[in-house]
């Protein structure tokens, strides 16, 4: 017996059902849709690069051959003086408990004086390990020249070696390593962020002129009112307040705003060292016909030894027997077309071609055309 129902339940049912659609569609607005923050940086909120020279001490005589690097027992002449070391000129260091280095460190921003950073030791001299060394005190500059960090400490280093007897055994670098904190920031690096009357500028990540017309939309339906205009493709002004704690509830309310970015534009990436091979979903087909087939040249060269008769006159030589096989696999043409990724991908794979033959074959298909693709090898 049907069950009859009343036009109530049945406006009930299909307004349950409408929301469960919305719902739906919302989930999946958000599932493609990304932060302002992984899109994007504020323009000035970025790391700056420290560089210094240096001398790490203490090695188990894996320092630098002074006779080879000059420079090192020189350093080390200069840092002594300025100790109260006088070193009799002319003094031929022998020293292989030291090494010069380079030290390289990344100081984020808005870092204050007194706060520790990460550094990287490096040898630049022929020091076989830095293992057990430490470093002395290294003023880290800037690019401008000025020194912003001093770093100073024992160093890590993940390498491990020994020889004996002209044989050696290595595991990992030996010649780097790191020393956790082992910088102190000594200068901040000014940023006057929203300075010109509150304005902020927001830097795509990738210049798209779709991408940043749907985050200047989207910010502006944030706020309710016109916050935010595009300057080009990448470049996003932002009318922000003066005071600064409102500046940075205004900086964090942009970054959690929701955007759905355009979609990446068609692009194989050929990496020429490791024969790897990338696209992305937009790369698509056009039909085109291939032929593939590879040329193997083998060389086998066998030697034999021409003996002479005994009480002969003649010597014993080597003779070379040398065999030269050419072997070429049997190539058709076939017919690629894809659309979507995975067609793509089944058309190629239809060649039976290895990652570095796939390169020669894309590369004939962005000139004949068929590939509507960008490539790039890097």
């Amino acid at each position: 017996m049907a069950m009859q129902l009343s036009g109530d339940q049945i406006y009930k049912r299909w307004a349950l059902r409408l929301v469960i659609l919305i719902a739906l569609c919302l989930l999946a607005t958000t599932a493609a849709a990304e932060r302002v923050r992984e899109l994007a940086n504020f323009a000035g909120v970025r790391d700056n690069q420290l560089v210094g020279y240096g001398l790490v001490v203490g090695l188990d005589s894996t320092g630098d051959q002074t006779t080879q690097a000059p420079f090192t027992s020189q350093s080390l002449t200069n840092m002594l003086s300025q100790l109260g070391v006088t070193v009799p000129p002319g003094t031929n260091l022998q020293l292989r408990n030291v090494a010069a280095v380079m030290v390289t460190a990344d100081l984020p921003p808005f870092s204050r004086p007194g706060q520790r950073l990460d550094v990287v030791v490096s040898s630049i001299a022929n020091a076989r390990s830095l293992r057990g060394g430490t470093l002395l005190m290294t003023p880290l500059k800037g690019a401008d020249g000025d020194t912003y960090a001093i770093a100073q400490g024992n160093m890590l280093v993940g390498g491990a070696g020994a020889q004996a007897g002209g044989s050696s055994v290595q595991i990992n670098q030996q010649a780097s390593g790191r020393i956790p904190n082992g910088a102190l920031v000594e200068r901040e690096v000014p940023l006057n962020l929203g300075g010109n009357g509150g304005l902020l500028e927001l830097q795509l990540n990738d210049s798209d002129f779709g991408t940043a017309q749907r985050v200047v939309t989207a910010i502006n339906n944030e706020f309710g009112q016109s916050v935010a205009y595009a300057r080009n493709g990448r470049v996003i002004a932002l009318d922000g307040p003066m005071d600064a704690n409102e500046r940075v509830s205004f900086m964090a309310r942009v970054e959690n705003v929701q955007v759905t970015p355009m979609e990446a534009a068609a692009r194989v990436v050929l990496n020429s060292r490791t024969g790897s091979v990338v696209m992305n979903s937009a790369v698509t087909l056009r039909q085109a016909a291939v032929a593939h087939g590879n040329l193997s040249i083998m060389i086998n060269t066998q030697f034999g030894v021409s003996q002479p008769a005994p009480f002969g006159q003649g010597e014993t030589v080597v003779v070379p027997d040398t065999d030269i096989e050419i072997e070429q696999q049997e190539a058709y043409l076939q017919i690629v077309e894809g659309a979507q990724l995975n067609e793509v991908v089944n058309a190629l794979n239809a060649l039976g071609a290895t990652p570095q033959d796939l390169m020669s074959i894309l590369e004939a298909l962005k000139a004949s055309g068929s590939l509507r693709a960008e490539l790039e090898v890097i």
